[in-house]
């Protein structure tokens, strides 16, 4: 004697594309429980700058630092080569620029780790830049053969 089957219970839904919406509701409406990627790379940036500003802060003077997408390039710039970062010097009445371009940095990282270190490097080569000394000497976990 057979049994008919029963109806079979669906786990996600008809289409197959799984969950729709948050995963974890926010703790206030309208805010995302979750930060973006933006976020946490804006975090890490303004903790690795915070460190090398506060330790060389009366030889940099006034220094604005920024998070951009991505730089702007000209049409005939050479698409092999992407700019991480821009530093513009300042004159009188403006302040020195440095900007850390977002997607052609997380581009080239996989990891978290490998993140953290193309940042600082970054930042610690700008800095020594702008103040004319070896990158060594700004920040002691740079890595001067580029090994970790």
């Amino acid at each position: 004697m057979d049994r008919p089957l029963a109806p079979r219970r669906r786990t996600r839904d008809r289409r197959g594309r799984g969950m729709r919406g948050p995963g974890v509701l926010p703790a206030q409406p309208g805010r995302p429980a979750l930060r973006t990627g933006r976020q946490r790379f804006d975090d890490l940036v303004l903790g690795i700058v915070t460190e090398v500003d506060e330790r060389w802060q009366d030889r940099l003077g006034l220094v604005e630092y920024a998070v951009e997408d991505a730089p702007q390039v000209p049409d005939d710039w050479d698409p092999a080569t992407v700019p991480l970062s821009s530093l513009v010097r300042g004159t009188g009445t403006t302040p020195t620029r440095l900007v850390l371009f977002r997607r052609p940095i997380e581009h080239r990282c996989e990891t978290r780790s490998d993140l953290e270190a193309m940042v600082l490097t970054l930042v610690v080569e700008q800095v020594a830049e702008l103040l004319g000394i070896d990158a060594a000497e700004v920040d002691p976990r740079y890595d001067v053969d580029g090994n970790d």
